[in-house]
């Protein structure tokens, strides 16, 4: 009975844990089965993505030699800026709805933003509360206003104009006068790139379908001399500001090796572009800031194709470029000989150059490049030259100051740009009152189709009610939110007598003189009006001095030249008039040599790291540059 006792407790005892046991070993089980379903299953879905992943990106690969990884993080970072450009598309679009409370939010925002800064409390910025009481409390503004302000900030001291330090300063081209330093702020970027790039990315891959591809851009960019303020702050030039944003795209993903973009020289890095670029015939996108960089890019070609082909053909890069040893070597190390397509370029340069770039490239669909504005002209060179057959994209309408407009209508041959409500806070000086003492601005919603105005900004980067120069033509609305084209650059007016001849009117009517110069193209111009030179310039009257790098022609007779004078007048009364009265005398044109305003930017850079050419020159030591340059 003991026994048996002892042995039933021991059973009864033992069974509960034994249970427990083997139901802890079933849920064990059980929970490895889950987990092995739900791995395979993982498994599964992820060879499924990775199928449709690979089959999308293997419909869309054209490049040559590319490796995996850069084909995935092209790919990705494609889908991602897309995926953000179609919620700030989305976001525009909402935007243009009521401009007018959209333009109230953002200027309370800036003014909310800085009033704790020393120039919030001069304005009493904490007590605005609308357009009408800023508009009443704070004067139109321009650079002048602002010099002290700049400098104060360049040495050093803190909540200045701006609450938060400036990541850059940024140096505006000093062609017109002295170069200006304007703050930029990490907001003035950040718009840039989520209010314009990736807007335009959308526009650009709905508009030309193909430029959805991985295929390589060649992007001519060069990157600007270091240079810093006395507190450490970068300077850097505005030249880049444009599309110096590639999409988030990587370096890697340019046909441009990373090294290359560590030259500083600027012909170097252009023979660097051009050699990779030779390397890939499957080129998708050509880039650049300016279209003025494309065109030079493409006369470089015409003149070193020989010396391009010979290290295309050996796999070496060229003696003739200054490169740092441990950059040539790295770069070297990427070059392989290839005589086939050698032989392919050498057969496309010998037939000529019309046309070249879809010769050299035959997938290329697009040149994405700014060539509205002082740009009109070189981008109407490439159409019917180089580029011919290639459609532009002219995306962005931005400056200095920070983004203005985002083109939306790619397929006009006007350049027309949709202001970005959420970017700054516009106002718009009538045309007819800019020289007034005390002009009245207009807001969004109270400007009119067709006519033209002065730009009026306050931004992230501390400028308030800044009159920033640029004239532009109202051409509509896409719902409240106007649409303009850039006229003319107030600065950039000729102007002896008070005639007030923009760049537009120049430029109109020099058109027309080239149309009568027969084989003659126009490569380049820039004016200056003849009170810069002094008595250097031979006459008393005063008159414009007139610079023209021609094309096709060696010599103008002087029947020729005075065509360009007779075209203005046609072209300006207030100018006729005082031609005929003989208050302003002939103007004076003169050819310069070959790449005379490549080495005039050449020289700029030296000073401003910009090279964007001004129609009218009023730095006397460019304009004896120029003079120095003619050659009849």
């Amino acid at each position: 009975m003991y026994l048996m006792h002892k042995t039933n407790t021991f059973v009864a005892n033992s069974a509960p844990s034994w249970h427990i046991l083997m139901c802890f070993s079933l849920l064990v089980y059980l929970q490895a089965m889950l987990l092995l379903i739900l791995l395979t299953t993982f498994a599964a879905l992820s060879l499924a993505v990775a199928a449709v992943v690979w089959r999308d990106i293997s419909s869309k690969v054209k490049g040559k030699n590319r490796t995996f990884i850069s084909l995935i993080l092209q790919y990705v970072e494609m889908k991602m800026a897309s995926r953000i450009g179609r919620g700030q598309r989305q976001k525009l679009e909402t935007d243009t709805l009521n401009v007018k409370k959209v333009q109230e939010e953002i200027l309370l925002k800036r003014l909310s933003e800085n009033a704790d800064t020393c120039y919030g409390r001069q304005y009493n910025f904490c007590s605005i509360k609308g357009a009408a009481d800023f508009r009443a409390r704070h004067p139109l503004t321009t650079y002048e206003h602002y010099g002290e302000f700049i400098r104060r900030v360049a040495a050093g001291e803190e909540k200045v104009i701006t609450a938060v330090k400036p990541e850059s300063l940024v140096m505006t081209s000093g062609t017109s006068g002295p170069s200006t330093m304007l703050l930029n702020t990490i907001d003035t970027t950040r718009e840039l790139h989520l209010q314009g790039v990736t807007v335009c990315l959308v526009v650009m891959q709905n508009a030309f379908a193909e430029t959805n591809s991985l295929q390589r851009t060649t992007k001519f960019f060069y990157t600007p001399a270091s240079r810093r303020s006395e507190a450490g702050i970068p300077i850097r030039p505005n030249f880049s500001t444009p599309t110096s944003s590639h999409y988030g795209r990587t370096l890697s993903l340019f046909t441009t090796p990373a090294p290359a973009f560590t030259v500083l020289n600027e012909k170097d890095i252009l023979y660097l572009h051009l050699l990779f670029a030779l390397k890939d015939p499957t080129v998708g996108i050509l880039e650049s800031s300016f279209a003025s960089t494309v065109l030079n890019a493409f006369i470089v070609l015409e003149e070193r194709w020989q010396e391009l082909v010979e290290d295309i053909e050996r796999g070496k890069i060229s003696n003739a470029l200054c490169l740092q040893p441990d950059v040539r070597t790295r770069l070297e190390a990427l070059m392989k000989p290839d005589p086939e397509r050698a032989a392919q370029l050498l057969a496309h340069f010998h037939n000529g150059f019309q046309g070249i770039a879809k010769c050299v490239w035959p997938q290329l669909h697009l040149v994405l490049a700014v060539d509205s504005g002082t740009n009109q002209i070189y981008g109407e060179m490439l159409r019917k030259g180089y580029c011919q057959g290639v459609p532009f994209y002219s995306p962005l309408y931005a400056a200095a100051e920070g983004l203005i407009g985002v083109n939306l209508w790619p397929d006009k041959p006007a350049r027309q740009y949709l202001l970005c409500p959420r970017s700054m806070f516009f106002e718009f000086l009538p045309e007819s009152s800019l020289d007034e003492e005390s002009p009245q601005t207009l807001l969004m919603e109270e400007v009119k189709e067709g006519d033209s105005y002065e730009l009026v900004v306050t931004n992230a980067s501390g400028l308030f009610r800044y009159r920033i120069g640029d004239i532009v033509k109202l051409v509509g609305f896409h719902n409240q939110c106007p649409i303009v084209e850039f006229q003319y650059k107030r600065d950039q007016m000729l102007n002896v007598r008070g005639e007030k001849v923009s760049e537009a009117v120049f430029l109109g009517a020099l058109k027309k003189a080239v149309a009568h110069w027969p084989n003659a193209t126009l490569v380049d111009y820039s004016c200056a009006e003849s009170s810069i030179l002094g008595d250097s310039t031979g006459s008393s009257d005063p008159h414009y001095q007139v610079f023209l790098e021609l094309k096709g022609v060696r010599n103008l007779a002087d029947t020729q030249r005075s065509k360009l004078d007779i075209c203005l007048q046609q072209d300006s009364a207030v100018y006729r008039s005082f031609r005929i009265k003989g208050s302003i005398g002939p103007m004076r044109v003169q050819l310069v040599a070959a790449g005379a305003f490549r080495d005039l930017c050449n020289q700029m850079m030296t000073y401003t790291n910009t090279f964007k050419i001004n129609r009218v020159l009023r730095r006397k030591d460019y304009v004896d540059f120029l003079l120095g340059k003619t050659v009849s």
